[in-house]
């Protein structure tokens, strides 16, 4: 194998780790508890789509990567969403045939709009896979969990980065 060539990034200071911590705690905290406010039981917190996991590393783990800045976070998200929703719309059955025609267009849309976030792939995707209670929500998941989810994680995003002087959140906004 060829490989880059370069060099291993540099070693992280126990201070970035414990802001990544913390925002990552409170961002899907924030999240889940604002699930949990709305009556939902635990197994139906579609606050709490497994994306924001992902979405999670970008915004508190590597603020200062490309695909942590707000655009590529509510774009990639956001096109993802309608996507799959869309495509399990029009093709709902057979479901391996439809995750793949989502998350495939999805990335093409993030990429042509330059708003590539890999988590929207994995939104795309549960648009498509979800549960009963997913689908139901037909549109309502683009606004209600996704663009919840990701303003209230951005938010944290914005204060925890910029508590820290070795941090700085955004690099862009567009």
């Amino acid at each position: 194998m060829k490989g880059g060539g370069n060099a291993s990034p540099h070693p992280i200071l126990w201070r970035n780790a414990l802001c990544s911590w913390i925002g990552a705690f409170i961002g899907i905290a924030s999240v889940g508890w604002l699930g949990s406010t709305n009556n939902l039981t635990e197994q139906d917190n579609l606050f709490l789509i497994g994306s924001f996991g992902a979405t999670a590393v970008l915004l508190y783990g590597s603020p200062s990567a490309p695909f942590s800045q707000p655009r590529y976070v509510f774009g990639g998200h956001l096109f993802s969403a309608i996507i799959g929703v869309t495509v399990y719309h029009i093709l709902p059955d057979p479901i391996w045939l439809t995750s793949a025609v989502a998350v495939s267009i999805a990335i093409v849309v993030m990429y042509l709009t330059r708003t590539t976030h890999p988590p929207g792939g994995a939104t795309a995707l549960i648009a498509v896979i979800g549960s009963e209670h997913v689908h139901e929500l037909s549109y309502w998941y683009v606004l209600n969990p996704v663009l919840t989810g990701i303003t209230v994680m951005m938010i944290v995003a914005l204060i925890i980065n910029n508590l820290s002087p070795q941090r700085r959140y955004p690099n862009y906004w567009f």
